[in-house]
């Protein structure tokens, strides 16, 4: 295995700094167990600078919510020339900004919740209060609010009448300039992990990890608390599904990963719906968590994939692109 100079791109300003330090910290132990030469860069107005200034081989993106998943610092990258890990810019506005990623989805036939989208402007500008007991039927209740580009469920709201949904568009919409407005399936909380095929392999199709079960314990669904806070969820890696159910989950991962355009890694979120045994993509993840709780991690293990051989095939995607 070639060392390699790596500079671990982390923290930042926006509002998962804190799991994005946590992922970070675990990416750098498990690169300078693996002998990698490692500099760790708290992204900030001295980005380019640093980087300029350390010329990495290669950057390690362990940063979280904006810049480090809607495609900006990608952009960045590109511009000085340093191969990083992870999806390029374009698969990353596509992935962060849910509403585009669902529209795509929905495009290609694959199946995700009934939803609507809207930005602010038409909120306070357009009139769009006068079309909600239109979104109310076609949608139904309960429903899922979620700004259109945060992750980590932050600022996730729960609506089960036409009195709590305009406070939980505001609600949304104070995390974010688009809200989505989703029809909420009653069902399982699956995760599937995907990485990209390795050297000298790289034709072939990227892999599905085991299927993860995101079970709360006592949060109606998964919110920011309970998938960071140890013992708030119950985490089941292998989930316990029949056969067919979990080959369904990772080919629709699969599909999502590939439409979308991802590369290296990434984490699909999907739910399995109670009553009629359909599964729904949500959503798709370009930085996966690698903090104690993410499922990314969890999800390799049970494939029998240790931490650092999955911090150092997350690495190798850099140069595979």
């Amino acid at each position: 295995m070639t060392s390699r100079r790596v500079a671990v791109l982390q923290g930042g300003g926006s509002l998962e700094r804190t799991v994005s330090l946590r992922s970070g910290a675990r990416a750098q132990g498990a690169l300078r167990a693996l002998g990698h030469e490692v500099t760790v860069i708290d992204v900030g107005p001295q980005l380019v600078s640093q980087l300029l200034e350390t010329q990495p081989e290669v950057a390690f993106v362990a940063l979280h919510g904006s810049d480090g998943e809607d495609g900006t610092v990608q952009a960045l990258l590109e511009a000085v020339g340093i191969p990083y890990t992870g999806s390029a810019p374009a698969a990353c506005m596509r992935c962060t900004d849910k509403a585009l990623a669902k529209y795509t989805l929905r495009e290609a036939g694959i199946p995700t919740p009934d939803f609507a989208a809207f930005k602010e402007s038409a909120v306070k500008d357009l009139g769009v209060a006068a079309a909600l007991p239109i979104l109310e039927r076609s949608i139904g209740f309960p429903m899922v609010v979620k700004p259109a580009s945060q992750g980590s469920a932050l600022g996730v709201k729960f609506a089960r009448s036409s009195e709590q949904l305009p406070g939980a568009i505001v609600g949304a919409l104070s995390y974010d300039r688009k809200v989505v407005l989703e029809r909420y399936v009653d069902g399982r909380d699956l995760a599937v992990s995907v990485v990209g095929a390795q050297p000298p392999e790289q034709s072939a199709r990227p892999a599905a990890l085991p299927v993860v079960e995101a079970i709360p314990r006592e949060e109606e669904f998964y919110n920011y608390e309970s998938r960071y806070e140890i013992g708030m969820t119950t985490f089941v890696c292998p989930a316990e599904l029949p056969a067919d159910t979990t080959e369904r989950a990772q080919d629709l991962a699969l599909k999502a990963y590939e439409l979308l355009g991802c590369h290296g890694v990434a984490r699909v979120d999907l739910m399995l719906e109670r009553d009629t045994g359909e599964l729904w993509v949500l959503e798709a993840n370009v930085v996966p968590g690698l903090t104690e709780t993410s499922l990314l991690p969890l999800a390799a293990d049970a494939a029998g994939i240790g931490f650092d051989e999955l911090v150092q095939r997350i690495l190798e995607s850099a140069f595979t692109r």
